[in-house]
């Protein structure tokens, strides 16, 4: 296809938020980078004269067949070895600058978004996130717009009463990294214990690839002592660089210069609620290079 072809064209200007939709459907970089290759050659095939809104188009496309993989993920997750995690994208600074786009790609957002059907999640991702209009959401998920509007309240409601409470600054979620970093380089923790709420969870991601919790740590007396017991045992030279992920500020750790993990976390009330640790390396590879996305 030439560069001036129309469907090219299109397809170009709207592939980083079609590449969100994807992601945020999914949680996973490579099954969105797969739907969006699905949502190409659908696309080609379309009679763009019949068109009247092709970032809605592509849009509904690219949830059609996100909705389709969300199948398949679900039986993957269903095996995978202890506890799931989105993959982590490395996320330019501006990303923070919109807001509603950083929460909603947030390592805590997206778990909250595990948590609804698929439809649900569809629904809720293209009205809250890319305002689309009920009728084109209707058409990607082949339900009547009535439908959409009650799916759409009841995700509202689902996704309001476990989202993080309240605004949360970069600078909170910096001083609990700072908290973090300084536990792991120095071994002192009372600054990261301080910050711990009672109800406090901790997820390691491992993939049964390398080793991690294998199972959710709760509390704040349990998960201080797993890294106080933990955190002295690291063999190597450590190192931290703080990044946004996804959206939000967080860290890279390396060991011995080579990537070992990403620590995002969840602040509840000023205090952290969730210790988000991705250590499988084959959900590492967006966090070398500046992944774009965009609303």
């Amino acid at each position: 296809m030439s560069e001036k072809d129309p469907a090219t064209a299109a397809f170009v200007t709207h592939r980083n938020l079609l590449f969100t939709v994807a992601y945020e459907m999914l949680g996973s970089a490579a099954d969105a980078e797969d739907v969006l290759q699905e949502t190409w050659l659908r696309w080609v095939g379309v009679d763009l004269d019949t068109v009247h809104d092709q970032r809605a188009y592509l849009a509904r496309i690219t949830t059609r067949q996100a909705l389709s993989r969300l199948r398949t993920l679900s039986r993957r997750k269903e095996s995978y070895v202890g506890p799931w995690l989105p993959e982590p994208l490395l996320t330019s600074p501006d990303v923070a600058d919109d807001v509603e786009l950083a929460d909603s790609v947030s390592m805590a957002m997206m778990l909250v978004l595990e948590t609804l059907a698929p439809t649900e999640r569809a629904v809720f991702v293209l009205r809250e996130v890319f305002d689309l209009e009920y009728a084109e959401i209707a058409q990607a998920v082949d339900k009547s717009p009535a439908a959409v509007r009650q799916i759409a309240h009841r995700a509202r409601l689902h996704v309001a009463a476990r989202r993080p409470r309240g605004v949360v600054s970069p600078a909170q979620s910096r001083d609990a990294l700072e908290a973090f970093r300084q536990a792991i380089e120095t071994g002192d923790l009372q600054s990261l214990l301080d910050l711990l709420a009672p109800d406090v969870v901790l997820l390691g991601d491992g993939g049964g690839v390398v080793q991690a919790v294998p199972r959710p740590i709760v509390g704040a007396d349990r998960v201080g002592r797993l890294l106080a017991a933990g955190l002295p045992r690291i063999d190597g030279t450590v190192s931290t660089e703080p990044v946004q992920i996804n959206g939000c500020p967080a860290l890279i750790v390396r060991i011995n210069g080579e990537i070992d993990d990403v620590v995002a976390v969840r602040i509840d009330d000023g205090l952290i609620t969730g210790l988000y640790v991705v250590r499988n390396p084959e959900k590492l590879s967006r966090v070398g290079e500046e992944t774009t996305v965009s609303r």
